[in-house]
């Protein structure tokens, strides 16, 4: 085959390892790196993400001469592919419901322009619609999706491309600055910070996995899930370097991954979802009007302190233990009735690994409305969830400094919290988690 020019449009794939699209580019010819800042993206991005992307792009170019351009992708992959002359462009196929329509209007308009778009590859181990049931359609249950999923399997990662053509556009622009809150810091972004963080954890806290993930005052996760989002590893890589390592750590990982495939693949065949309830009952149930407890909630300021520790943990850092992601939507649904697309777009706003599928539907299962769902009458007791995931009280000493000397920090005394400026609970758990169940009771008449 004759060498012609391509583009390789990067978007949650920031990495040069293990990119089948980038490697798909290459071999066509000389090729221009290109990445897009979509407003339409961009916009409804929160700091957090913004601050982490930039930095990832940065990381990028230290390998890849990455041409930067601005505006709708259907103008401006067209306009970057015709000044290099490119006869295709390549990309990981994108299964959201704005990226999967994205791509349709590119697709389309390079068409027009006697240009292919080559989809190659995918953010996933196995791409949403190609795990189904016996009747071909979509999994609604996580575990037969988890055993269709894994006797699917997937490919070995391919090689890092070898000396590599690139292209370049003769105008580019600048990677946006974007200011931090003052007390907020990120992780460290990039495909080599990436793998060293994969690398320490696969040495380290994943053969206790199964017992110390649900434990925020350990370091007992991966935290990979901001790598992840970005494409700066891709999980075909931890399945692989999962795949000869046996035991309760490794097979609860492999099955937290798939959970993250499953989410994308109910997003993809019911991308409704991603705002409206999964199942459409939840939606008649009587709901507070999000006001000042809202506030309270995301401030981290509910009286609760394993709730409130949780918030400002996602404040300061732009990450949530996972334990402390299903408390604390349980406490926003539940305890103060108000519904849960206020919480996921709080999180999304602030989470750096903020993503759609996983984020949302997580929120679903919480509310009770999603796919698997945790049953609505399971109410979390934010007290006792505290004592048993943080039973020596590390985790909200932490984050709430002002109770770190106090003798029970799950359960402060009315003294020690007017000692230490800590507010009283803003409502009474036991009589809210009477009044959830009352409500289900309503919808399920």
């Amino acid at each position: 085959m004759a060498e012609t020019t391509a583009v390789m449009w990067f978007r949650r794939d920031l990495r040069v390892r293990d990119n089948p699209a980038l490697r798909a580019a290459l071999d066509d010819g000389p090729t221009l790196p290109l990445f897009v800042l979509d407003p339409h993206l961009w916009g409804p991005a929160g700091p957090s993400r913004r601050a982490y992307l930039v930095a990832s792009l940065q990381a990028l170019q230290d390998d890849v001469p990455l041409s930067v351009v601005r505006g709708d992708p259907v103008n401006q992959v067209v306009k970057a592919a015709k000044e290099v002359g490119a006869s295709r462009v390549h990309v990981a196929a994108d299964f959201g419901p704005y990226g999967h329509q994205r791509d349709l209007d590119v697709e389309e308009a390079l068409h027009d322009a006697g240009i292919e778009l080559v989809r190659t590859g995918s953010p996933y181990a196995v791409a949403p619609g190609r795990v189904v049931n016996g009747s071909g359609e979509n999994f609604k249950v996580f575990t037969p999706f988890s055993r269709a999923w894994a006797k699917h399997g997937w490919r070995e990662p391919p090689a890092k491309p070898r000396d590599p053509s690139w292209r370049h556009l003769k105008k580019t622009v600048d990677l946006p600055t974007v200011r931090l809150p003052k007390d907020l810091e990120l992780p460290e972004a990039g495909e080599d910070a990436a793998r060293t963080a994969w690398r320490a954890f696969l040495d380290g806290p994943l053969g206790d996995y199964d017992a110390q993930r649900d434990r925020p005052g350990v370091e007992g996760t991966s935290r990979m899930s901001h790598h992840l989002k970005y494409g700066e590893i891709h999980p075909r890589t931890l399945l692989a370097d999962l795949a000869g390592k046996h035991g309760k750590g490794p097979t609860t990982y492999r099955q937290e991954i798939a959970w993250r495939e499953f989410y994308a693949d109910v997003l993809y065949a019911r991308p409704d979802s991603a705002r409206e309830y999964y199942k459409p009952e939840f939606g008649t149930m009587r709901y507070a009007r999000a006001g000042t407890q809202l506030e309270a909630w995301q401030e981290g300021r509910t009286g609760y302190p394993i709730v409130d520790a949780g918030m400002r943990q996602l404040r300061a850092t732009g990450w949530m233990h996972n334990r402390l992601r299903m408390i604390t939507a349980s406490f926003l649904v539940k305890d103060l009735h108000v519904e849960w697309q206020h919480g996921a777009d709080h999180f999304l706003h602030w989470l750096v690994d903020g993503d759609l599928a996983s984020n949302n539907h997580g929120w679903q299962w919480t509310a009770g409305s999603g796919t698997d769902a945790s049953p609505f009458f399971r109410v979390f007791n934010p007290t006792t969830q505290g004592r048993k995931f943080d039973p020596d009280g590390t985790y909200v000493r932490t984050w709430v400094p002002e109770l770190a000397d106090v003798d029970d920090p799950h359960e402060p005394s009315s003294e020690d919290r007017e000692e230490a400026g800590y507010p009283e609970p803003i409502v009474d758990h036991k009589a809210e988690r009477q009044e959830a169940l009352d409500r289900y009771a309503e919808i399920k008449k």
